[in-house]
Formats: C-alpha cells, sequence, structure tokens
C-alpha cells in the first residue's frame, strides 16, 4: 500500500536522527516525519498554484503546532483543547521561518504554508530543532521552488565547555541557551539567550554549530538526490526592467533629495508629492499597473540608500557608520506605578513601566516542555501612533511577542533569584515612537525601569543593532540602523547584553547568510556601542538601583518552615492562613518545600504575620510573651489563642495578681490579654501566666524609666 515510503536516518551531534516520507500526508507537496530520540514532529509544506494578487512580498506562514497530547497532558482550558498558540509556540514558528525565508525566490507571491505538528516530545531532543531539520528536508524533497536545505542545532556551555545538543540535565545548568541556523556554506539565523557570554565564546559556540550543521546539510542534499520532485515553475513577479528604468530616469534626483534627512516625517512629506507625479506620468501608459509602479518606487529608494551606504558610505540621517543616534534616558517619570524608565534614541522612544507582585502572580504555562510557571515577564507593545498611522488596536502579533521575548531573554540573567527577591516582575514595554531598533530600546528602557523599582539587578543591560549591507563579494556594516537601513539592508543582527558579555541575540537576515568575518564584525561593534550607551548615558541617569521599593509596592518577607508545618499554617479549609491575611492585611504564599512568602503594602504587617506563622510552627519559648485572644472560659480558667490553632491554658491562679474569685471577673472571650509561657508539659500543654506577664511589662518600664 505504502510503496513510495522511505525511511532515511542518520547521526546528528551524536544521536539518531529518522525522516520518514511516502506514508503520511501523501496530499501535501512534501511530508517528512522527524523521529529524533523520541521526539516525533511531522512536518507538512504546501503551496497554492496561482500567485496572490495584489500583494508585494511573499507570503509564506509558519506555525508549530504544540499539541499537549505530545507530553501526556488534557489541556487546561474551559475547552479541554488547544487554542490561540502559546507564546513558546509563536517564537518557536519565528525560529524556523527566519532561516527559510530568504531562500524561496524574490519573486515568487505563491502562498507557502510550513506546518509542524508535534507528535510527541523527549526532553532531551528538541521538538524545535526536529521541526526545522523537518521543514529544510519537507520542502527540499517537495515540488516548491526553494534554494535550501538548511539545518540547525541547539549550543549549550556547561561549566565552560560547550555541549552540541544538550540533553535536559545539561540545558538546566547551562549558561547558553543558542539556536544556530544554517546552509552548507553560511550561517543563516542565530538566536540566543546566555549569561553574560563573551563575545569570543560565542562566536566558537556558533562556529561549532554551524559545522555539526554542514553535516546535515549535505545528508538533506543526498536525500534530496534520491527522493526529491521537481520543481514546478512559477509566474514571476519581478518588477519589469524597462519600467522600473524609466520611473528612475524621472525621479531619481528628486527621491535624493527627499530621503536625505534624519527626519522620518520630513522625508515622508518630501517623498508624497514625488509619488504623486510618479503615478501621474506612468498610470496612463501602464494601466492597471499601480502596485507595480509602487514596487519601482520601493525598488528605487532601495537602490539609493544602498549606493550611498557600498560607495559613498554615507547614511540616510547623516552619522558614521559606527555612529550611534543622539540617545536619552529617564527613570521615574510615571507617579504610583513601581518603576518606570523611557529611553529615546533618535525618533525611537520606547517607555517602560515596571510592575512587582507577589510569588502567586506568576503566570502559569500549559505547554509541551517542562517549565510551568514564570515569575518575569515581559510584555511589548507596538500602537499605530508610534509610526504616524491610524489602525485599530487588535493585540499583539507575531512581531510584537517576538520583541517581547527577546527583552526578556536579554534581562533574564541579570534578574535576581526568587530567594533573594521574592517577587514576580512584570515589565510593559510601550513603543512612543518608531524609526527602527525598537526591541532595543526596549531592553534599555526596561533596565531603567527595574532600576527606577529598585529591583536589584546583577548588572544594567543595554541592546544596540548592527546592520548589513552586501553586493557579491563586497560588504559594510553599520551600527544602530534606522527603519530605512533596516528596511533595505540585508541584515538586523540585535545584541543585547552587559560590560561583561552577551544576554541575547536575534538575527533576522534577507540574504542567505553571514560569514564567520561578518558575524566577529557584528560582535565586535555591537559590544563597543552598548558599553558606550551604559556608561554614557543610561548609567549616568541612574547609577544603581533604589535602595528601597516604590511605597505603591508590596514589601515582600520569607521565611522557611517544616514542610510537615505546612497543614498547621493553612489549618482545616483554609481558616488558619484566612484568618492570618484578614487580620495583618496580607498575601501569604506557601510552597511544597517549606517556602513561605509574605507580602503586605505596611512591612510592619508583613512582619506581624510573619511572627503568627513562626509561633505556629515552632514550639513557643518558656518565658516568651505574646499577645493573645481568650476563647474559653472554664472554672480553673481561661484558653487563650497565641496564635491561630495555638492554645494555652491561664490557670485562675495566674489571671491577676490579687486573688480571683471567678474567671469572667477578670476577663471574657474575645479580649486581647498579654500572656507569658510558664510551661510546655510531655504532652505538649502550654501553660500560660496573665500574672507575670504583667508583672514583666511593669519591670521593663520601670528598668527604661
Amino acid at each position: 500500500m505504502f510503496e513510495n515510503y522511505r525511511v532515511f536516518k542518520t547521526q546528528f551531534a551524536g544521536r539518531e536522527i529518522s525522516f520518514e516520507t511516502g506514508k503520511m500526508a501523501c496530499l501535501a507537496s512534501g511530508s517528512v516525519l522527524v523521529r529524533y530520540g523520541e521526539t516525533t514532529v511531522l512536518v507538512n509544506v504546501t503551496m497554492s498554484q496561482k500567485p496572490r494578487e495584489g500583494i508585494d512580498f511573499f507570503p509564506l506562514s509558519v506555525d508549530f503546532e504544540e499539541k499537549l497530547y505530545a507530553v501526556g497532558k488534557i489541556p487546561g482550558s474551559f475547552m479541554r483543547r488547544e487554542g490561540r498558540p502559546s507564546e513558546k509556540a509563536i517564537l518557536s514558528s519565528r525560529v524556523v521561518d527566519r532561516p527559510i525565508r530568504p531562500l524561496f525566490p524574490k519573486d515568487m507571491r505563491n502562498d507557502v504554508s510550513v506546518v509542524m505538528t508535534v507528535l510527541s516530545v523527549d526532553p532531551d531532543c528538541s521538538p524545535e530543532i526536529a521541526g526545522m531539520i523537518g521543514t529544510s528536508m519537507a520542502l527540499s524533497i517537495s515540488d516548491i521552488p526553494w534554494n535550501g536545505p538548511i539545518a540547525g542545532i541547539n549550543v549549550g556551555l556547561v561549566d565552560g565547555r560547550i555541549v552540541l545538543a544538550p540533553n535536559h540535565e545539561e540545558k538546566g545548568k547551562s549558561d547558553l541557551q543558542l539556536t544556530v541556523a544554517g546552509t552548507a556554506d553560511k550561517v543563516c539565523m542565530i538566536e540566543a539567550g546566555a549569561n553574560e557570554v563573551d563575545d569570543d565564546t560565542m562566536l566558537d559556540a556558533i562556529m561549532q554549530g554551524f559545522a555539526e550543521i554542514q553535516k546535515m546539510v549535505g545528508f538533506i542534499k543526498e536525500v534530496q538526490a534520491q527522493v526529491g520532485r521537481q520543481k514546478v515553475p512559477f509566474e514571476s513577479k519581478e518588477v519589469p526592467h524597462d519600467l522600473f528604468e524609466a520611473v528612475r530616469a524621472f525621479a531619481q534626483d528628486r527621491v535624493k533629495l527627499a530621503l536625505d534627512t534624519d527626519d522620518k516625517n520630513v522625508r515622508e512629506e518630501r517623498l508624497a508629492p514625488i509619488v504623486a507625479d510618479i503615478h501621474e506620468q506612468f498610470d496612463a501608459q501602464y494601466p492597471d499597473q499601480a502596485a507595480i509602479i509602487d514596487e519601482c518606487i520601493y525598488k528605487l529608494q532601495k537602490h539609493i540608500v544602498r549606493r550611498w551606504l557600498l560607495d559613498e558610505q554615507k547614511r540616510v540621517d547623516g552619522r558614521g557608520m559606527d555612529e550611534i543616534r543622539p540617545l536619552a534616558a529617564e527613570v521615574g517619570l510615571i507617579p504610583r506605578v513601581h518603576g518606570s524608565g523611557m529611553f529615546t534614541r533618535g525618533q525611537t522612544q520606547v517607555l517602560t513601566i515596571a510592575t512587582l507582585g507577589t510569588v502567586r502572580e506568576a503566570q502559569l504555562l500549559d505547554g509541551i516542555d517542562e517549565e510551568t510557571s514564570k515569575r518575569y515577564m515581559h510584555h511589548y507593545n507596538f500602537p499605530s501612533y508610534s509610526v504616524g498611522e491610524t489602525r485599530p488596536s487588535r493585540g499583539p502579533g507575531r512581531r510584537e511577542i517576538g520583541h517581547g521575548a527577546l527583552a526578556e531573554r536579554a534581562l533574564l540573567p541579570v534578574i535576581p533569584p526568587v530567594e533573594d527577591f521574592p517577587y514576580t516582575l512584570r515589565l510593559v514595554s510601550e513603543v512612543l515612537s518608531s524609526n527602527g531598533s525598537t526591541s532595543q530600546g526596549s531592553i534599555c528602557g526596561s533596565t531603567l525601569a527595574l532600576m527606577d523599582a529598585g529591583v536589584p539587578i546583577k548588572a544594567p543591560v543595554a541592546g544596540i543593532s548592527c546592520g548589513l549591507i552586501t553586493e557579491g563579494d563586497r560588504w559594510m556594516t553599520m551600527v544602530d540602523i534606522q527603519g530605512l537601513e533596516d528596511f533595505f539592508g540585508d541584515m538586523d543582527f540585535k545584541v543585547g547584553g552587559t560590560k561583561k558579555g552577551i544576554t541575547a541575540i536575534q538575527m533576522d537576515l534577507k540574504i542567505d547568510g553571514l560569514t564567520p568575518e561578518i558575524i566577529k564584525e557584528a560582535f565586535a561593534k555591537t559590544h563597543k556601542a552598548r558599553n558606550y550607551i551604559l556608561d554614557e548615558i543610561m548609567l549616568k541617569c541612574i547609577p544603581a538601583p533604589r535602595p528601597e521599593l516604590s511605597k505603591y509596592a508590596p514589601k515582600m518577607l520569607t521565611l522557611t518552615i517544616d514542610p510537615d508545618k505546612i497543614r498547621e499554617v493553612i489549618g482545616s479549609g483554609g481558616k488558619v492562613i484566612q484568618k492570618i491575611c484578614a487580620e495583618c492585611d496580607v498575601k501569604i504564599d506557601i510552597e511544597d518545600d517549606g517556602h513561605v512568602f509574605v507580602s503586605a503594602i505596611d512591612i510592619d504587617n508583613a512582619r506581624r504575620a510573619v511572627s503568627i506563622i513562626e509561633t505556629i510552627v515552632n514550639d513557643p519559648e518558656i518565658g516568651a510573651i505574646y499577645k493573645g485572644v481568650v476563647t474559653r472560659l472554664m472554672a480553673f480558667g481561661a484558653f487563650v489563642e497565641i496564635a491561630p490553632g495555638k492554645e494555652g491554658l491561664v490557670h485562675i491562679s495566674k489571671l491577676a495578681e490579687n486573688r480571683v474569685e471567678k474567671v469572667e471577673d477578670v476577663v471574657a472571650v474575645g479580649d486581647e490579654i498579654l500572656v507569658k509561657v510558664t510551661e510546655i508539659d510531655q504532652q505538649g500543654r502550654i501553660n500560660l501566666s496573665r500574672k507575670d506577664a504583667l508583672a514583666a511589662v511593669a519591670a521593663q518600664k520601670k528598668n527604661n524609666g
């Protein structure tokens, strides 16, 4: 039945990986089942028969589908089925999208869809990498035009040693979470999070990963030679050469003058009448070709900007190739929030707000990895007004989620551990205006907001981007790219880090890849630039985290109790813990290992709650004085609760200095009285004395004077 069924196996970084084709999803243009350890991913690629009309871009969609059955989970949603993609799924889609997109023909307008369905997950074998390599294999053997193959690999750094395809245990100890993708001869994608890893180590890790990638690319080519289908022809949407040359001759000089400014608004104002004149000149000659004429205008601007950079080392705004735009940093702009910081770079401006919450406010995750929550979150918003446009807000798209994740990854290594700083942290970066490098602006703004909030970060982090223009063997890099240089350039190489080392990398390319020389130069330029930003701008604004938290932030105290005592602190049906929270106006979180987090706006309330908890879990000290509440009256004395669930007896003879005939003559149920612990018998019963407590207090007052 499955006469076309084939299995191809190879070794990848010391583990077997296999690719099956010809059995499943046979109606797709290309289908591959990847088995990597016990990780199984089904990859399907398809292409529409006809190009999509009226667009000036290649319509590629890449989806990484997390199925919770892959890890033996039932979704936690009300519907008990997978809903919208998780942030991790979106990020995984982007990681696969970025290396494959530049290898499709630039003039193709047919829709192409890539769907990676995760069927099972082995914690030691990355489903993202299986999906990426499977996508490359599926595209290579399909009839879809594509100039691959590519491959990808994860790289770690464990105890100073570079590890290819680290297993689950190694990932937990690694100072580096690096994903590299490449073709046979170039690196085409880098994504990294790191604990302040230096440039040389990072480059070494990239190149070691690239060497393994080249082996896999060679294997995919061998499979393609055996079972690959003939690539189908497609209708090219390349701009007609004669039309482009006509537009160029008509408007090039005017467009040059329009582009030559550092102000985005001025540039757009200058271009508007030129665009109108071009359409007036050519619309009649080329009827129904308005979209093509617009593409000619775009291509003309691209040509001018690239020629300036390559031939004249001239940037649109007049800067030198390694010159950073004017910078500004401010903190404490917004009242009542826990921390705020604004970072401005030319016409790009990002405001970040920091909010501190309790440990229980950590985000719960329902995904296919073993991470169930996270206490540090970074959200990035890109409203339409930031680019002077008008459109309704529809929530974060893939770009916003990707930029937020990059800033989160850049700052995570400097966030203090929960043991030292028992808070959940949420940072929100609002892009107020955008002219390139907003994601890096959000890294800088977030560092400022954290320091303004009094978060004791290990070191400040700054972000900077490096651009690239290539032509044949010629290439030129420039630091701190603005919008046009990103739009018309070949690379956006984003690097976040401290003065000590790199904490995050994200590389976007429009070409087929980078040589080691280009990567090395990008590292050197971004390192120098981020040190300048830190020393000359950010640390001059706020040299260190504020010594105290905002008065509006919750104050947190922690203690550790015997896990066997947790039940006593919670009480039957939660009565004890609820009572403490109500009486002290606090929030209490207890973890299974006995860590207790107490938060309150008023630190004194938190201290009182901690004292009560300590009384519950520890046997009262003989001689200690407590403020207790009378709970019951008996003929022989009164029972007093010195902590929720912990009572002692004040014998009638210990109620007062004088002889007491009836207990009711001295105390009533509900009275708050001072008592002293006089004895704890072998059965754990506590004997208390009001008389001794009053005498001790009187003596202390006398001694104090």
